[in-house]
């Protein structure tokens, strides 16, 4: 029976990180007097902080758990829960103590380009460099062309092999050739960023294209086009520079805008002091 429990919870944890889906992980490491859940038990926690599979002991055990659980999750952080059964605070008068080891999964960020040219290959070493993995898919991408990159994927126009999941961060950049199939590959698998990169003008015609294939108008506006923070970029590469500052700013939940801005002008915080 164990058997069976335990590979079943390597499937589950095995198909969570191959659709790059966030989740934690719990496991009794140690149990003293009377306790629900044996040592060694097991549960896999979604990052809506709800149980998807196994059990670590229920009511405020399963509560607690599930708490740790979110904060690993926030921080990347692995914690462990100790959890006094005979507390009152825990309304379960077993008699016994739990340690929970809890450990959050998190997938591997991507930045997945599609296409080429020098905006979607400065876009790729740039997010290297701020440690993302990354992706090259063009026709004439090889491992030689891209030796930064993680992965480089050459199926012409064929775009729904890329490792597109809901942590990827996906800029397209076809030079007009292959938009609306690049999007039409990637927007059903949600990614958490997707940038075009083409004019207002040529953003408009391609999504309106896609509106009239069905596509809804959320889905549509979740398109970053045209692609970037504005920073007044002209260059190829400060166009890059721009969307990737954007995808920092999404991926930490920045505002975009300057900070002096956001935090204010130190001069303000200094009492000035007449002669």
């Amino acid at each position: 029976m164990e058997s069976t429990v335990s590979k079943e919870f390597f499937a589950k944890t095995n198909e969570l990180a191959e659709k790059g889906e966030p989740f934690a992980t719990a496991t009794v490491v140690h149990t003293e007097g009377s306790s629900s859940a044996k040592q060694g038990s097991k549960a896999i926690v979604q990052s809506d902080g709800t149980t998807l599979f196994g059990w670590v002991g229920g009511g405020c055990v399963e509560s607690q758990v599930s708490e740790a659980a979110l904060e690993a999750l926030r921080d990347g952080q692995a914690r462990t829960v100790e959890v006094d059964l005979e507390s009152e605070v825990s309304g379960m008068p077993c008699g016994g103590k739990m340690k929970v080891f809890v450990e959050p999964h998190l997938p591997k960020e991507h930045v997945v380009v599609l296409g080429h040219g020098p905006i979607a290959e400065t876009v790729g070493r740039l997010a290297h460099t701020l440690g993302f993995a990354v992706v090259m898919d063009d026709s004439t991408a090889t491992p030689a062309k891209y030796p930064w990159a993680e992965s480089t994927l050459t199926d012409d126009l064929d775009f729904t092999k890329a490792p597109v999941h809901a942590n990827a961060y996906v800029v397209i950049a076809t030079q007009h050739h292959a938009d609306d199939k690049a999007l039409l590959a990637v927007m059903p698998k949600r990614p958490r960023y997707v940038a075009l990169v083409a004019s207002k003008r040529r953003s408009a015609i391609v999504l309106n294209d896609l509106a009239g294939n069905g596509i809804s108008r959320e889905d549509l506006l979740r398109v970053r086009a045209p692609a970037g923070l504005d920073l007044g970029a002209a260059t190829p590469e400060e166009i890059a520079l721009a969307i990737v500052s954007e995808i920092v700013a999404v991926k930490r939940g920045g505002s975009g805008k300057p900070l002096v801005d956001v935090k204010g002008h130190p001069l303000h915080e200094i009492r000035v002091v007449e002669r």
